[in-house]
Formats: C-alpha cells, structure tokens, sequence
C-alpha cells in the first residue's frame, strides 16, 4: 500500500515525521483513518480526549473491554469484539477512552469505513509485521440486503487459509446483534431434528458473520435515572437540580431519546445557564 498523498482531507500538508517510505510512523502515530478514495492511512492528529472514568452506566462492558485489550497488548489469546445495541449508549466512546487509555502501551488504532472493508486485508498486510498491537475499527456496522462487503470482513476475522496476524484484532460497532437485516422469512426453513433446532442456510449466514466476533458486548437503552445522572456528572456545579432536571428530560423529549449521546448534546446546547 502506497502513500500517495502527503496532506490531509483539507489540503493541509501533514507532519513529515509521520509519513515515512514505507508507510506510517507508528512510533509517533497513534491512530489512523482509512482513505479508500486515494488509498492512503491519514494520521489522526486530533484525538477525542474522552476517557473511561467519563462514561456512566457501563462498568460491566469497560471490564471486559479491558480484560481482552490487556491480553492482546500482552500477547496472549484474544477476541475480536462487536459492541452492540442502542444508539447513542457509548458504544463508540468506549474506542476511544480504549485508545487514551492504552496508547502509551502499544495500541494503535485503524478505523476503516464499512464501505471500505474490501480493502482490510491489503491494510491488515501492511501492518502484519508491525511491533504495535492494532485494533481495525469498524463504527456502526451493518450491511442491508445485497451488500456483499461482509464477505471480506468475513474473511480477515476467520476463514482464509492463512492464520490472522496476532497483532490485529477488529472491534466493531452496530445497532444489529447479527450486522445483517433479519426477517420472519428468514425462519421459514427452520426446523427441529430430535429436539435440536436447525436453522435454515439464510440464518445461518448471518448468524455466521457476528460468530466470528468472540466477544460480545451488548449496550441498552437507559433508564431516566441513568440518564439523570449522567447529565449530573456533566454539570457538577450546577446547585438547581430540579431545574436542570426538567430541561435535560425535555430535551431527551425532543430528540425521543434518553442516552448517553442525548445528555452530551444537552450540556454542549446548555452549559453555563444554569446555576
């Protein structure tokens, strides 16, 4: 893979540290997007500074997000991981407080668009023989009826010929537990043999492609409290709760949602009015 282009999406030219002949200096790099138009890794120069302690409500998945990114950066066995469930719940803020969180210990960071993914194994073979250990990211992941792009996503998680590197894992977002569209007709060849249910072959080629991910990681909708208290923790000095309180849930009224992205909007529209 070639870097063709030494600048970024606006034109600006990019650190020539960063950039060497033979691709991406990882050493100063922490983390990437994939630009598939002019087939190039562009460096990511501005991270989200969000760190674990700011998300609310999800303990079970950071410990075990961590667990399995602490056996990958140590070199033992680990899962690719889909993170999935209800918008706005912090799905994708996990990643990133990942990333602030183990940057100084190794872990770089791809994110690749799903629209991309026929590219992944060219990208995955130009870091295979990289010292850092590399999470391919993949954000709101799902495929609608006719997109074959899966089918290569399938391939780099499991099922080519050749063993994956052991220093690129995939970590992907969704709102779908299968990644792919599910209907009642997809049922229709089910069957039950000796009190075993079998599925039919379309069920079982969806259910094949988020198998290949080991760690599962499921995110649902918030409760009022939940939400509350997250709009809380954004507004710690604020000594009029109820008022607070009252124009955060109208807010979520209006969007017509309660959750974790909700809350962050409400405090970038009203930080500072209250007191």
């Amino acid at each position: 893979m070639t870097q063709k282009l030494n600048q970024d999406d606006s034109g600006a030219a990019l650190n020539s540290d960063d950039i060497t002949e033979r691709g991406l200096e990882w050493n100063r790099v922490p983390a990437a997007i994939w630009r598939a138009r002019r087939g190039i890794l562009r460096p990511v120069t501005r991270l989200d500074p969000v760190r674990f302690s700011d998300l609310l409500g999800v303990d079970r998945q950071v410990a075990a997000l961590r667990h399995n990114t602490e056996r990958f950066l140590r070199g033992l066995p680990a899962n690719n991981v889909l993170l999935w469930g209800a918008r706005g719940t912090g799905k994708s803020s996990l990643i990133k407080a990942l990333l602030n969180e183990y940057v100084t210990e190794g872990l770089r960071i791809i994110e690749v668009d799903k629209n991309d993914l026929l590219d992944l194994n060219d990208i995955i073979d130009d870091i295979r023989d990289e010292s850092h250990r590399f999470v391919i990211y993949c954000d709101d992941l799902s495929f609608d009826a006719g997109e074959s792009q899966y089918k290569a996503l399938k391939s780099a998680l499991e099922g080519s010929i050749e063993l994956p590197p052991d220093n690129v894992l995939v970590y992907a977002t969704s709102n779908r537990r299968h990644l792919l569209p599910e209907y009642m007709s997809d049922n229709d060849n089910s069957k039950v043999v000796d009190g075993e249910l079998h599925h039919g072959e379309a069920v079982e080629e969806k259910i094949s492609l988020s198998d290949r991910f080991g760690l599962w990681l499921s995110f649902y909708p918030i409760s009022q409290d939940e939400y509350l208290n997250i709009v809380d923790h954004l507004f710690p000095a604020v000594q009029e709760r109820s008022a607070l309180h009252r124009a955060a849930l109208k807010f979520a009224y209006t969007k017509g949602v309660r959750s974790g992205r909700a809350a962050k909007q409400f405090y970038r529209a009203y930080s500072g009015e209250f007191n």
